[in-house]
């Protein structure tokens, strides 16, 4: 073959598409988007169905979007997402293409803040013959006339249609009833998961008739216990998850719902339930012990007799929630690290818990002790380094996610201690441990001297460093204390020789938190953030980091999706200039009160950063409300740009 000057030109075949569909199958999501965009084959090998697992599309109700609808009658099956639905010509003629294009491929659709009407509603669920999940989360418009399906004949198409219907989502309706809530689900015959959350469910009286609930026929005004358990009594076959978070629950009323013959409940959520006991946590337990998950969450009341509780007779929990429960204290903990199914424990802000108890329940034979894969923590100031250095040895083999916010007794031997063991971690969050310094990021720090009690006569273990004696905090340290030793140019020149486990070594970090980790400098951010698969950063209210960090996160992370550098003054447009470039990826930033941001920054993000979603540049006094507006006409995904404050004015009022 021959070009237009006459010479040869070999034409390279093209690679079968099975072959580049083998070859994407090795990489992550995120790097399969990136590589679909480099010619159509390429494309078409991404969309292989093997790739299509749960995929969702989110988008708002626009005249663009029908184009979008007509294009995924393609695919064999999606589900949907679509905001800002209303009863006006383009909502009608989207939903309308759903239902035309995607009735029979549809498994789920959820309509986050619309005020859809019921006509258009009932134009769309009968054709829906393959739903498997819908959410009318805070839809008040459909139920506030509570003339929702009153029509038999509506009720017959939406049954027929939805007689597959596994997952119902009823949260934060205030104007569901027993009359429209029987209407509903009497269409969904199989339901495994019903949430009820944020609902006004009447448990034990009535305020608009004056008396107990269930001493009259079902309510239009309300939805009562007596119909929800009417509900449970008759999907009690399907029905393994409840969510009744948010709402009024009585002690009385949990047993009411326990004790339903035959229920078999393997998911609970009570978060912020706040007149729960302890009593009715030992019923609950008692009368449903296949729970798999409980969320207790924010139910104050709650002690360490509910913790034993569940220890005793929930032999198959994986997953607990007991944050915001500011009575328990360690009182049981030991017997619950001792279930060998849990694998998620989240005690965060329960604030007298120092760990020793569970360091105690995971000392068991391995066969009968907790395999943790994500502990939560937050908040829990009793926990120090002793703790920390014990459960990261226990669960170096499984521990995922760790977080550690705020936890301010814990301290550079905590870091190492994470750095050594936990490297299979994909989450960490160490924001507002403000005892944390480049030394503990650095790995150098020597925790192999753990002199116990006993040997020292003292109250607890003595850890020593390369630079001094650091002991449990005797006497402790105060704010006003001077800064720690500065990292020099030497200790670097020894941190790249030496094998010591410094943060480098979670080479599979995809979330990375040190927020108002005060003390942390460039030294340590820009020798050990460097994790190709990392998408989330937090590197806000870190004062002494400059553009120099900024320029090496960008340059070693490039899979970044999220990055927030609010309250650091020494970022500026030369570190942005450096880093945009190689954050393509970038969806979500972060750079409020940063005052030596200005406008070639913006631009700068207008040109590489094409996929910005969220900014957030409020209080950055050199930006000005031009730039903003430009920057938003060129960025296509761009939804939400806060600029409060921004060039020294509060524009809330402004515009």
């Amino acid at each position: 073959m021959e070009d237009s000057d006459g010479e040869d030109v070999i034409r390279t075949p093209e690679l079968p598409v099975e072959i580049i569909v083998y070859i994407l199958s090795f990489l992550h999501a995120s790097d399969r988007k990136e590589a679909s965009l480099v010619c159509r084959s390429w494309y078409n090998a991404s969309q292989d169905l093997r790739f299509q697992k749960n995929v969702t599309f989110c988008f708002p109700a626009s005249s663009s979007s029908l184009e979008l609808v007509r294009g995924l009658s393609r695919k064999t099956r999606c589900s949907l997402i679509i905001s800002q639905l209303d009863g006006f010509s383009i909502s009608r003629m989207l939903l309308l293409e759903v239902g035309l294009c995607l009735g029979s491929k549809l498994e789920s659709l959820a309509l986050p803040g619309s005020s859809i009407t019921e006509p258009c509603l009932l134009a769309l669920l009968p054709r829906l013959t393959s739903l498997r999940r819908l959410d009318l989360r805070g839809l008040d418009s459909l139920f506030m006339s509570g003339a929702f399906l009153s029509r038999e004949e509506h009720r017959q198409q939406v049954r027929s249609a939805l007689s597959g219907l596994e997952e119902l989502d009823l949260s934060d309706l205030r104007y569901l009833s027993d009359l429209t809530f029987n209407r509903l689900t009497g269409c969904t015959p199989r339901l495994r998961r019903l949430s009820l959350a944020g609902c006004h469910i009447a448990f034990e009286f009535d305020p608009y008739r004056g008396c107990p609930v269930g001493a009259v026929e079902d309510s239009s005004a309300l939805l009562s216990l007596r119909n929800l358990r009417r509900l449970l009594t008759q999907q009690k076959s399907t029905l393994v998850a409840l969510d009744l978070s948010r709402t009024s629950i009585t002690p009385e009323s949990l047993r009411t719902i326990a004790q339903v013959p035959n229920l078999v409940l393997e998911e609970l959520c009570l978060h912020g339930c706040k007149e729960l006991t302890d009593y009715s946590v030992e019923v609950l337990v008692k009368h449903q012990p296949n729970l798999q998950r409980l969320d207790l969450s924010a139910c104050t009341e709650l002690t360490s007799r509910s913790v034993e509780a569940i220890a005793r007779g929930l032999k198959s929990l994986t997953h607990l929630s007991l944050s915001r429960d500011w009575r328990i204290t360690e009182k049981g903990l030991a017997d619950l690290l001792s279930v060998p199914s849990l694998t998620s424990l989240d005690v965060s802000e329960c604030l007298h818990i120092s760990g020793t108890e569970m360091v105690k329940g995971l000392t068991a034979s391995d066969a009968t002790r907790a395999q943790l894969e994500r502990l939560y923590l937050r908040s829990c100031a009793y926990i120090r380094d002793l703790a920390v250095f014990s459960l990261t040895k226990l669960l170096g083999e499984t521990l995922c996610e760790l977080d550690l916010t705020s936890c301010v007794n814990v301290t550079d031997l905590s870091v190492c201690a994470i750095a050594t063991y936990l490297q299979r971690l994909v989450v960490l969050r160490l924001g507002w441990c403000k005892e944390v310094t480049d030394w503990g990021l650095l790995g150098m720090v020597d925790t192999s001297k753990c002199v116990s009690d006993e040997e020292t006569g003292d109250k607890g273990p003595r850890f020593t460093r390369t630079f001094g004696n650091m002991g449990f905090f005797k006497p402790p340290r105060l704010p006003f204390e001077e800064r720690p030793k500065l990292v020099t140019q030497n200790d670097l020149e020894q941190f790249k020789q030496q094998a010591g486990a410094s943060l480098l070594a979670l080479t599979r970090l995809q979330e990375l938190d040190l927020s108002a980790c005060s003390k942390l400098t460039d030294s340590s951010i820009t020798q050990v953030v460097r994790y190709p698969d990392l998408q989330h950063l937090s590197l806000s209210m870190l004062p002494e980091i400059t553009d120099a960090s900024l320029a090496s996160v960008a340059w070693h992370c490039r899979s970044l999706t999220s990055l927030s550098l609010s309250h650091c003054p020494g970022i500026s447009d030369c570190g942005v200039a450096q880093a945009a470039p190689y954050l393509h990826r970038l969806q979500h930033l972060y750079l409020s009160c940063c005052n030596n941001i200005t406008d070639r920054s913006l631009f700068l993000l207008a040109r590489h950063c094409k996929r910005l979603r969220t900014l957030d540049i409020s209080r950055c006094k050199n930006v000005s409300v031009t730039t903003v507006d430009l920057l938003q006409s060129q960025l296509p995904f761009l939804e939400n740009v806060s600029y409060k404050f921004m060039g020294g004015a509060d524009l809330t009022f402004m515009l």
